[in-house]
């Protein structure tokens, strides 16, 4: 199997609320909107994120049962702390729930957590050892305490 992810699908409680936090709340544009099924949003080149109504999600994969997310955090990096704080508090402003607000991170960069209204959890961060070559090739370096 070759290394690679081209759709991230969460099991969502409800893809209203769903809908009303990313498209209305923070502005996203679906890809494909099924009410009362599931929203698609291009998060990255050739990658989506799917919000999938959990009893259809599980009714999909044969009736296994399906309780959230959990132990799943997806990040998006920032090129400074205060783009972090302007995240955390847009997230907020549509519905979010601040897990931990922006502070020093221990890999040494900057970083707060969300939780969005069905219980998806955000990382905002900002580590300058993180960046995407021009062929899409990520590298995640340490950073270096100054």
């Amino acid at each position: 199997m070759e290394q690679s992810v081209q759709i991230i699908t969460v099991a969502t409680r409800d893809t209203d609320v769903a809908r009303e936090f990313y498209v209305t709340g923070l502005g996203w544009k679906p890809l494909l909107d099924v009410p009362g099924e599931i929203l698609f949003f291009q998060v990255a080149p050739g990658v989506a994120l799917g919000l999938f109504d959990a009893v259809k999600f599980a009714e999909d994969l044969g009736g296994a049962a399906v309780t959230g997310p959990a132990g799943l955090t997806l990040s998006y990096n920032r090129d400074s702390p205060a783009e972090v704080d302007q995240c955390l508090a847009d997230a907020a402003a549509a519905g979010a729930e601040i897990v931990k607000p922006g502070q020093r991170a221990a890999f040494g960069g900057y970083h707060g957590h969300f939780r969005d209204p069905n219980g998806l959890i955000w990382e905002i961060a900002h580590n300058s050892g993180w960046s995407v070559e021009p062929d899409g090739q990520v590298r995640i370096g340490l950073i270096e305490e100054g």
